[in-house]
């Protein structure tokens, strides 16, 4: 259970701080803003160091992974996103949306990138179900090449909540996309040139 597990306490974190900002807001201080990454693969654990200094740590691609994820949060206006490889590991149901196949820095293989909504409730995500049935739309037409379907389709879900920063992304993409479109061979994989 070590995707659930690490889900689990990634959702509890978020809904954690939810009520600390909520305090820090009412004390007239700025919100804490963090984001969350989560993969699943091997790794190295142990303590690694010198004689002088010696840190228990864990290292390998299944954590340069987890660090690229949880640097795109911003790029994608996210908070928690897992890979697909902690997807598949999942024994629990959990909400959550395919945010795009994403092709790190240093990395050629795609991996997909979900982002998982359960720390939500209706008033820190409205009409979540019904965006998301515009949202899969959208994606469905961007995957297919129909800029302009897709436009309309995330388009909708922003009247839904204007707030929601994939649609918002991707609205600007198709749109980008209309007028420049990629070449034959594209294959919807987006390449972060950042960490």
């Amino acid at each position: 259970r070590d995707a659930d597990n690490a889900l689990q306490t990634a959702i509890d974190m978020l809904r954690a701080l939810r009520e600390f900002n909520a305090m820090r807001v009412l004390l007239g201080k700025a919100p804490v803003e963090i984001g969350l990454g989560i993969n699943t693969g091997e790794v190295v654990a142990g303590n690694i160091g010198s004689l002088k200094r010696m840190d228990y740590t864990v290292i390998g691609d299944g954590v340069n992974t987890a660090s690229r994820l949880e640097g795109v949060t911003k790029y994608y206006g996210t908070r928690l996103l897992i890979s697909e490889f902690t997807k598949l590991k999942l024994q629990q149901n959990y909400q959550y949306r395919l945010i795009d196949s994403l092709r790190v820095k240093g990395k050629n293989l795609p991996v997909d990138v979900y982002e998982v909504l359960d720390y939500h409730d209706a008033s820190t995500f409205p009409h979540r179900d019904d965006l998301l049935g515009l949202y899969q739309e959208g994606m469905t037409h961007y995957r297919n090449r129909d800029w302009q379907a897709g436009s309309r389709a995330f388009a909708a879900a922003l009247t839904l909540n204007p707030k929601d920063d994939p649609s918002a992304l991707y609205l600007k993409r198709c749109q980008q996309l209309l007028v420049t479109p990629p070449a034959a061979d594209w294959d919807g994989v987006w390449t972060m040139q950042s960490k």
